[in-house]
């Protein structure tokens, strides 16, 4: 069967795979997908709304290649969509990020020519920097000729691009989509996916996973460490309707279950792919059986080996916790197997 020729790498965004679980919930008696979102060109599911973003504004005229100059507030998976964009089209991006972001990332933007503008002071309130981005983006945006900020906190065109991202599960499962749980920051992939929901009449249950300390669903605020879910202030894209239920999972939940994914399905997930998992887990006794579940996987592991996958890096912060995902291993026929039997 011969396979498509993409006319440039930005064609490539979308159209991620769906991967069944086979091995992860053992005695959960419904299928569970991951929508494999480390699969754009881009590496995460931010990829979608960059484009979505960008294309808009030179389509209409405000984003003018070899003029315009984007500005944005981002220390992960955005900025690098929008990186890698902004360099197809001739654009130059001025990324602000934070003291947080990893040297993974900057090294990455870095390589696509973007600026960067580090944001070493956090806001005074909150103890967290997104306040402090934000404001040095207005600075930037009022000072710098051709500024053009899309905004991905409250541009309609972010949850606008994830209509596709829910459009590919739905045919991919024949609309039979009956959870589908989805990490929460700016709000744009789950409200994205809630609108196509609505728009198509379908029945499925829509799960926010966010952060114990996130302030989206109004929880009290308190600082976290993996980054790529939750928020320090309510974000303007957020819907409280476009939410049916909400499960809160730690830091540690995610580390615990990241590493799980490795030992029972060998994929690397990132923080808030780990997120989700750990969020089935918690809410799997009210799924009836026979469900179809889809976890949205925002990004993979790869920028995450310093950190969730760094044996050094978890036990100064969390103390000996690998027995957490450390066991028998299921193998892909389905029969338990003790870790030992594993080692040969």
């Amino acid at each position: 069967m011969s396979r498509p020729i993409f006319q440039g790498i930005l064609d490539t965004i979308g159209n991620t795979p769906l991967v069944e679980l086979a091995n992860m919930f053992p005695g959960f008696n419904s299928r569970v997908f991951a929508k494999m979102e480390r699969f754009n060109p881009g590496g995460s599911v931010k990829d979608r709304s960059a484009l979505g973003m960008l294309r808009s504004g030179i389509r209409e005229g405000r984003l003018i290649p070899g003029h315009s100059v984007v500005v944005e507030s981002s220390s992960g998976n955005l900025a690098i969509g929008i990186a890698q964009i902004c360099k197809y089209f001739g654009i130059d991006f001025i990324c602000v990020v934070d003291a947080k972001t990893t040297e993974q990332n900057l090294a990455l933007l870095a390589a696509y020519g973007a600026r960067v503008e580090v944001v070493r002071t956090p806001d005074p309130v909150t103890g967290e920097y997104l306040a402090a981005r934000l404001a040095r983006v207005r600075e930037l945006v009022a000072s710098v000729p051709g500024a053009y900020w899309p905004n991905q906190y409250a541009n309609p065109l972010n949850p606008r691009a994830h209509h596709d991202t829910m459009r590919e599960i739905a045919e991919a499962l024949d609309g039979r989509v009956d959870y589908l749980f989805s990490p929460v920051s700016t709000f744009g992939t789950l409200r994205g996916c809630a609108e196509y929901i609505g728009d198509h009449a379908l029945t499925t249950t829509v799960v926010a996973v966010d952060a114990v300390g996130s302030a989206i669903f109004g929880q009290p605020y308190s600082p976290r460490i993996i980054p790529g879910h939750g928020a320090a202030v309510t974000p303007a894209l957020f819907d409280p309707a476009a939410a049916d239920e909400v499960v809160h999972v730690t830091d540690l939940d995610c580390v615990v279950s990241c590493r799980r994914m490795v030992h029972h399905e060998g994929i690397l997930i990132g923080g808030s792919s780990g997120a989700a998992v750990a969020a089935l887990e918690k809410f799997r006794e009210w799924i009836p059986d026979g469900s179809n579940v889809v976890l949205v996987f925002p990004d993979g592991g790869d920028r995450y080996l310093g950190t969730i996958y760094s044996d050094q890096w978890v036990g100064e912060r969390f103390g000996e916790v690998s027995h957490l995902w450390k066991g028998d291993y299921a193998d892909p026929g389905g029969a338990r197997l003790p870790a030992a039997a594993t080692s040969a």
